[in-house]
């Protein structure tokens, strides 16, 4: 859409000041984001975000070849929106050995994975060592494939259980093989919603800092924010201004990935969750509050395939990736597949009028479908 089309639809919508600003690539304001996650004209938003989208990183759109592992559903904290959640004991609770997730990870070496994503949950009895096992193991089954593991709520619970800082635990951790951590557990950083869904989790505060000291350690993540269920739309713009700042002092984050609430199974399930204009909505509006990130994720696996298509002409410039067995959000009733295949992939994002590129986790080009 040209400079003038997008104009005309921002003035329709109010938000032509803000227009103003991101054509001429000024920062948004704190106003500015809450007109814009308070506004009823998607496509205005999302004619502002494409462009920035493209300013950002061309016609080029991002996936990567990647096997998911959850080692365990058993967890501690027992979030209210969480539906993988279990307690040990439980009939559908599980924990895979070292060895089960090795082997996981050994069969789907096949087809060019890059990654290996691995998130669970913080089972109260597993030790230390475990962890580093794990990520030990991994190594050496597969030198050259990066491992993208734990949440920041994740590493601070290894570090209680160490009974280290989490510096030092990050540290051991990347020597043992962690090249990234997902951004997982950020949910929305205000003390009201965590109070209310998630009170055992640590604080936003400390995943603030958790990633400050992962990226210091030369660890880059991704950064979340579940959106769709207690959160005002001032809190949602203050989890992306605080976002935008701890990006702007270390530059550690590879992308934004805004993740919708799926209700079913959870001790949320009264709540509607987000409709597709939401989702399109929050993944805009993080393309044009979080001008630091380059990169914007739909996570097709949570808002569905063809509403993740769509979004690539609302900011979006990836869609994760290959996946397989994807367990937390299916455990939400998602509706979707639990792996896609590489060449659907390739045709979604070509039938889209962007370019296919396969990424590694760091976004160096594996490939480029040109």
């Amino acid at each position: 859409m040209d400079e003038t089309t997008t104009g005309r639809l921002a003035e329709r919508a109010g938000l032509a000041g803000v227009w103003e600003k991101v054509r001429v690539d000024e920062r948004l304001s704190e106003a500015d984001a809450l007109a814009l996650v308070g506004s009823r004209d998607l496509l205005a938003v999302g004619a502002m975000a494409d462009h920035a989208r493209r300013r950002q990183v061309g016609d080029d759109a991002y996936f990567i070849c990647n096997r998911h592992i959850n080692h365990t559903n058993v967890c501690k904290n027992r979030c209210l929106f969480c539906a993988f959640s279990k307690q040990d004991g439980d009939v559908d609770a599980f924990t895979l050995s070292v060895d089960e997730v090795i082997e996981k990870a050994r069969r789907s070496l096949t087809g060019g994975v890059t990654e290996i994503h691995i998130v669970g949950g913080e089972h109260p009895d597993l030790p230390y060592d475990y962890y580093l096992d794990m990520l030990r193991g991994l190594r050496e089954l597969a030198p050259d494939v990066h491992i993208q593991a734990f949440t920041a709520s994740e590493v601070v619970y290894l570090s209680n259980l160490a009974g280290k800082p989490v510096d030092e635990v990050l540290a051991e951790l990347k020597a043992a093989g962690l090249g990234s951590l997902p951004g997982g557990g950020a949910e929305v950083f205000s003390g009201r919603v965590r109070d209310l869904v998630c009170a055992r989790k640590i604080s936003g505060e400390r995943w603030l800092d958790v990633m400050r000291s992962a990226h210091r350690l030369g660890l880059k993540s991704n950064a979340t924010m579940l959106y769709g269920h207690v959160e005002t739309q001032a809190e949602i713009v203050d989890h992306l201004l605080r976002l935008r700042e701890l990006q702007d002092e270390t530059g550690g984050f590879n992308s934004f990935i805004p993740l919708s609430f799926q209700p079913a199974n959870t001790q949320l399930a009264d709540l509607p969750g987000p409709t597709g204009y939401d989702d399109l909505l929050m993944l805009a509006v993080g393309r044009l509050v979080l001008d630091s990130f380059r990169h914007i994720k739909a996570f097709w696996i949570n808002v569905g395939l063809k509403l993740a298509q769509v979004s690539l002409a609302f900011g979006v410039d990836d869609l994760d990736g290959t996946v397989v067995e994807e367990k937390i959000s299916h455990a939400a009733g998602v509706g979707t597949e639990q792996s896609i295949p590489r060449d659907e992939l390739i045709r979604v994002i070509r039938n889209a009028g962007r370019v296919p590129v396969e990424r590694d986790t760091l976004y160096n080009v594996v490939h480029r479908y040109d």
